[in-house]
Protein backbone atom coordinates (compact mmCIF):
# COMPACT_ATOMS: atom_id res chain seq x y z
CA UNK A 1 0.00 0.00 0.00
CA UNK A 2 1.49 3.97 -0.84
CA UNK A 3 0.07 6.94 0.45
CA UNK A 4 1.35 10.30 -0.62
CA UNK A 5 1.61 13.40 1.19
CA UNK A 6 2.90 16.52 0.43
CA UNK A 7 4.00 19.58 2.43
CA UNK A 8 4.75 23.33 2.13
CA UNK A 9 6.40 25.81 4.51
CA UNK A 10 6.91 29.56 3.68
CA UNK A 11 8.41 31.95 6.09
CA UNK A 12 9.93 35.52 6.04
CA UNK A 13 13.57 36.29 6.15
CA UNK A 14 14.84 39.16 8.39
CA UNK A 15 18.55 40.55 9.20
CA UNK A 16 20.32 38.27 10.91
CA UNK A 17 22.84 36.01 11.35
CA UNK A 18 21.59 32.56 9.77
CA UNK A 19 19.43 29.91 9.99
CA UNK A 20 18.79 26.54 9.65
CA UNK A 21 17.83 23.78 6.85
CA UNK A 22 18.01 20.15 7.97
CA UNK A 23 19.42 21.19 10.92
CA UNK A 24 22.47 22.55 9.27
CA UNK A 25 23.27 26.11 10.12
CA UNK A 26 23.39 28.48 6.83
CA UNK A 27 25.48 31.42 7.02
CA UNK A 28 23.91 34.05 5.81
CA UNK A 29 23.00 37.87 6.88
CA UNK A 30 19.56 36.87 7.07
CA UNK A 31 17.48 34.78 9.78
CA UNK A 32 13.76 33.60 9.71
CA UNK A 33 11.70 34.93 11.49
CA UNK A 34 9.59 31.80 13.37
CA UNK A 35 7.87 30.56 16.36
CA UNK A 36 10.28 27.28 16.51
CA UNK A 37 13.97 27.16 15.40
CA UNK A 38 12.43 28.10 12.37
CA UNK A 39 14.14 25.17 10.35
CA UNK A 40 11.45 25.01 7.42
CA UNK A 41 12.71 22.10 5.49
CA UNK A 42 11.83 20.22 8.70
CA UNK A 43 8.67 21.81 9.14
CA UNK A 44 7.62 20.82 5.28
CA UNK A 45 8.69 17.25 5.41
CA UNK A 46 6.77 16.90 8.77
CA UNK A 47 3.82 18.54 6.54
CA UNK A 48 4.24 16.03 3.78
CA UNK A 49 4.46 12.77 6.21
CA UNK A 50 1.36 14.00 8.38
CA UNK A 51 -0.60 14.66 5.34
CA UNK A 52 0.21 11.26 3.20
CA UNK A 53 -1.37 9.29 6.78
CA UNK A 54 -4.21 12.13 7.25
CA UNK A 55 -2.86 13.39 10.65
CA UNK A 56 -3.39 17.24 9.59
CA UNK A 57 -0.70 19.38 9.63
CA UNK A 58 2.16 20.51 12.07
CA UNK A 59 -0.20 23.39 13.47
CA UNK A 60 -1.94 21.38 15.06
CA UNK A 61 0.38 18.99 16.97
CA UNK A 62 2.76 22.13 17.54
CA UNK A 63 0.91 25.19 17.95
CA UNK A 64 2.88 28.08 17.28
CA UNK A 65 1.18 30.40 19.79
CA UNK A 66 2.20 27.58 22.38
CA UNK A 67 5.07 28.45 25.19
CA UNK A 68 5.97 25.29 25.23
CA UNK A 69 6.73 24.93 21.24
CA UNK A 70 8.69 28.71 21.79
CA UNK A 71 11.96 27.94 19.62
CA UNK A 72 11.46 24.50 19.38
CA UNK A 73 14.14 22.09 17.44
CA UNK A 74 12.04 21.62 14.73
CA UNK A 75 13.99 18.02 14.65
CA UNK A 76 11.92 17.33 17.47
CA UNK A 77 8.61 17.70 15.45
CA UNK A 78 9.87 15.71 12.08
CA UNK A 79 11.22 12.69 14.43
CA UNK A 80 7.49 13.28 16.12
CA UNK A 81 5.96 13.03 12.88
CA UNK A 82 8.18 9.56 11.81
CA UNK A 83 6.99 8.08 14.73
CA UNK A 84 3.18 8.58 13.99
CA UNK A 85 3.63 7.16 10.40
CA UNK A 86 5.67 4.32 11.79
CA UNK A 87 3.02 3.76 14.24
CA UNK A 88 0.42 3.30 11.30
CA UNK A 89 2.65 0.61 9.96
CA UNK A 90 4.09 3.17 6.52
CA UNK A 91 7.92 3.89 5.96
CA UNK A 92 9.66 6.34 3.92
CA UNK A 93 10.25 5.14 0.38
CA UNK A 94 11.35 8.76 -0.44
CA UNK A 95 11.17 12.22 -0.02
CA UNK A 96 11.79 14.85 -2.34
CA UNK A 97 11.99 18.78 -1.17
CA UNK A 98 12.79 21.73 -3.03
CA UNK A 99 13.87 25.07 -1.49
CA UNK A 100 12.98 28.61 -3.18
CA UNK A 101 15.33 31.04 -2.13
CA UNK A 102 17.07 33.99 -3.89
CA UNK A 103 20.61 33.96 -1.74
CA UNK A 104 23.02 32.36 -0.27
CA UNK A 105 23.07 29.64 -3.02
CA UNK A 106 22.65 26.42 -1.25
CA UNK A 107 24.23 23.80 -3.03
CA UNK A 108 27.76 23.85 -0.58
CA UNK A 109 24.98 22.84 1.80
CA UNK A 110 22.84 20.04 0.25
CA UNK A 111 25.22 16.94 0.61
CA UNK A 112 25.32 18.38 4.58
CA UNK A 113 21.94 18.70 5.05
CA UNK A 114 21.06 15.48 3.44
CA UNK A 115 23.67 13.41 5.36
CA UNK A 116 22.37 15.40 8.89
CA UNK A 117 18.62 14.06 7.79
CA UNK A 118 19.51 10.65 7.02
CA UNK A 119 21.70 10.24 10.41
CA UNK A 120 18.04 11.49 12.48
CA UNK A 121 15.66 9.70 10.67
CA UNK A 122 18.02 6.35 10.02
CA UNK A 123 16.83 6.94 5.93
CA UNK A 124 19.04 6.23 3.24
CA UNK A 125 21.06 8.91 2.15
CA UNK A 126 19.36 8.23 -1.57
CA UNK A 127 15.79 8.63 0.07
CA UNK A 128 15.94 12.15 0.69
CA UNK A 129 16.04 14.65 -2.52
CA UNK A 130 16.55 18.16 -1.87
CA UNK A 131 16.64 21.03 -4.57
CA UNK A 132 17.49 24.77 -4.39
CA UNK A 133 16.37 27.07 -6.93
CA UNK A 134 15.98 30.69 -6.90
CA UNK A 135 12.99 33.03 -8.44
CA UNK A 136 15.38 34.52 -10.97
CA UNK A 137 14.64 37.55 -8.91
CA UNK A 138 10.90 37.70 -8.69
CA UNK A 139 8.72 38.36 -6.37
CA UNK A 140 9.16 38.32 -2.53
CA UNK A 141 11.70 35.36 -2.25
CA UNK A 142 13.31 37.24 -5.27
CA UNK A 143 13.53 40.26 -3.28
CA UNK A 144 15.30 38.12 -0.61
CA UNK A 145 12.35 39.00 1.73
CA UNK A 146 11.05 35.23 2.28
CA UNK A 147 12.26 31.38 2.00
CA UNK A 148 9.91 28.45 0.45
CA UNK A 149 9.98 24.60 1.07
CA UNK A 150 8.01 21.93 -0.87
CA UNK A 151 8.58 18.22 0.47
CA UNK A 152 6.65 15.09 -1.02
CA UNK A 153 6.89 12.18 0.40
CA UNK A 154 6.45 8.66 -0.48
CA UNK A 155 5.28 6.04 2.30
CA UNK A 156 4.59 2.36 1.88
CA UNK A 157 3.23 0.03 3.90
CA UNK A 158 3.72 -3.73 3.54
CA UNK A 159 0.89 -6.05 3.35
CA UNK A 160 1.09 -9.59 4.67
CA UNK A 161 -0.81 -11.93 2.94
CA UNK A 162 -2.03 -15.10 3.82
Amino acid sequence: MLKIGNGIDIHKLIAGNGFLLGGIKIESNYSIEAHSDGDILYHSMSDALLGAVSMGDIGEHFPDNSDKTKNMNSENIFLFCLKEIHKKGYQIANIDNTILLQKPKLRPYIAKIKENIAKASNLNIEQISIKATTTENLGYIGENKGIMVYSTVLLYKKINKI
